[in-house]
């Protein structure tokens, strides 16, 4: 068994990888799902999955969860499927999809939702909030100041309560050559709404 934990936190090395295909850090990931706050039998949405990283490490964590993968490319799709049969993970269904376009094909609705990418990123947000069952999160990840202006924007005009926004600085210690040094993770934004 690759993570016979019961705690979060997969070792980012451990994920099949595409070239270009972005992989949420684990020290995101572990920030990503204390946000989303989830129970045993919840409902997630993860729209722009990338490799997959969140729907495995949901999927070990609440293993009676129902956990939807989107993500627009068939190439992806498979990565996320390779990975989620790395880790024995069952209960996560995967779509080949464009969000928002593909939205009407999403059953259950969430209460829980990851938005981790995305264009229009605006309008995402706005069509998977209409989706969201009522006390619901969403979290959404932001990795530039124009994202961050319109998901803020966005949950502001939802009327979205509780509205959290952290910035995850992580630095990792690597060798390089015969020293030791300390290297930034790419630092994002990570912010968490809940419908009323």
């Amino acid at each position: 068994m690759l993570w016979p934990y019961k705690t979060p936190g997969i070792p980012d090395d451990l994920f099949e990888r595409f070239p270009g295909i972005p992989l949420s850090k684990r020290e995101v990931r572990l920030l990503l799902i204390s946000a989303l706050r989830l129970k045993q039998d919840s409902v997630v949405w993860d729209i722009g999955a990338g490799t997959g990283t969140i729907p495995v490490e949901v999927g070990l964590l609440c293993p009676k969860s129902q956990i939807i993968a989107v993500e627009r490319d068939e190439d992806v799709v498979n990565l996320i499927r390779r990975n989620c049969d790395r880790f024995g993970v069952q209960n996560v269904k995967i779509l080949a999809g464009q969000a928002p376009e593909c939205l009407n094909q999403l059953e259950p609705l969430p209460d829980r939702i990851c938005l981790e990418g995305g264009r229009p990123i605006k309008e995402i947000l706005t069509e998977v909030w209409q989706r969201l069952k009522p006390e619901g999160r969403l979290v959404a990840t932001a990795s530039n100041l124009e994202n961050l202006y319109l998901i803020s924007e966005g949950l502001a005009a939802l009327q979205a309560r509780n509205i959290e926004v952290v910035q995850g600085g992580v630095n990792r210690l690597e060798t390089k050559g015969l020293y030791q040094t300390l290297a930034a993770v790419d630092p994002i934004f990570i912010l968490s709404g809940e419908k009323f």
